[in-house]
């Protein structure tokens, strides 16, 4: 009868949940945002009510109606379809960025780790003299130079943030290098490449996705500024940063046309860190 007690017990007990299935409401509803502004970005323009370039209202900075969800702008432009057709500019070029540079930079980062000797140093020593130089002055000198374009704004952002990238992923290629299990391989022979895909790598995987995070965040931020500077993405094309630009002047009316490109900024940007500070813990708890 105990055993038989025993076992029902055992059995009715209600399962514990580990850590790593916690319910984190913080994480999920950054996620949902960012997939939100994922999906504006892909199809969002061609589901504008008006087109982007379009004076459709001879009323500047006028107010929210049920025909112009966000109001309009300095020229009577729709905001809510500029909006739309920004988030394909901020969201596309920010990601492009931001995956060139960190793709360079974990690469380098863990080949460095590895390799190490002079070739650690010469690299390391470049970068860290590269990125002792501040990236909105940087963007600033390049872009003036050579001239805004998607493209060049690809690469300024991506030559601007891939040193901190490189030097992020080599601390932390360093400390997995001088584990056993790399020993160990290295003992037996292993390759570099098999080194750095197949025990590192996968070891370095929630910081450095955490990392990627971030650094969206900044690429964003600095997208932005460079647009509001009137270098970033020109007319008649805008992203979120040119459209506080081209409306600076309705703030002291408190115009739509300025509020809402802010909005949209800080809630990519603020459900980013949401997501990121979640996804390293998860992550972890996974792989145990």
């Amino acid at each position: 009868m105990m055993a038989e007690a025993t076992t029902t017990t055992a059995k009715d007990a209600p399962k514990r949940k580990g850590p790593g299935y916690r319910f984190n409401w913080v994480g999920r509803i950054g996620l949902a945002i960012i997939l939100f502004w994922a999906v504006v970005a892909v199809v969002g323009p061609s589901l504008a009510p008006h087109p982007p370039g379009e004076i459709v209202d001879w009323d500047y900075f006028g107010p929210v109606t049920k025909d112009f969800w966000m109001g309009t702008d300095y020229l009577g432009r729709d905001i809510f379809s500029r909006i739309l057709m920004g988030a394909r500019y901020t969201v596309g070029i920010a990601l492009a960025a931001v995956t060139l540079a960190c793709t360079l930079g974990v690469i380098l980062g863990m080949v460095a780790a590895v390799a190490g000797g002079w070739f650690d140093m010469i690299l390391s020593r470049l970068l860290d003299a590269f990125n002792g130089i501040p990236s909105l002055l940087f963007g600033l000198v390049v872009v003036a130079a050579v001239g805004s374009s998607i493209p060049v704004l690809i690469f300024t952002l991506t030559a601007i943030y891939m040193p901190g990238s490189y030097r992020f992923a080599r601390a932390l290629a360093v400390n997995v290098n001088t584990m056993d299990f790399v020993t160990v391989a290295r003992a037996r022979g292993e390759s570099t490449p098999y080194l750095i895909l197949r025990e590192i790598f996968p070891n370095i995987l929630g910081p450095v996705l955490a990392d990627l995070g971030l650094r969206f965040v900044f690429i964003v931020l600095v997208l932005s500024g460079l647009s509001f500077l009137g270098l970033g993405v020109q007319p008649p094309n805008a992203d979120w940063g040119a459209l506080v630009r081209e409306n600076i002047e309705g703030l002291s009316l408190g115009a739509p046309a300025v509020i809402f490109p802010s909005i949209a900024i800080a809630s990519l940007t603020i459900s980013v860190n949401m997501f990121i500070d979640n996804l390293p813990t998860k992550i972890r708890d996974r792989s145990e």
